[in-house]
């Protein structure tokens, strides 16, 4: 099942299928290491619900529901 990668709960993980991020924002997340067959773990949001806060290969990323939305995972 595909889902954006916005839509994983707390503790919820899943691989990366794809980036549908464009331009300079989709190499720098490409830099980040979220490249598909990556294991991403959404840990916890801020007190607003954005950002979120992801583990991808033993690093934290904060990013924005808009730009995960963008990224398809398997779960």
């Amino acid at each position: 099942m595909s889902i954006p990668m916005s839509s994983l709960g707390p503790g919820q993980s899943g691989r990366i299928l794809e980036l549908m991020n464009l331009g300079s924002l989709r190499h720098r997340l490409l830099d980040l290491g979220l490249v598909p067959g990556t294991r991403v773990e959404r840990l916890m949001s801020s007190p607003i619900g954005d950002p979120v806060c992801y583990r991808v290969r033993g690093a934290l990323l904060a990013l924005r529901a808009h730009d995960a939305d963008q990224i398809r995972v398997a779960v």
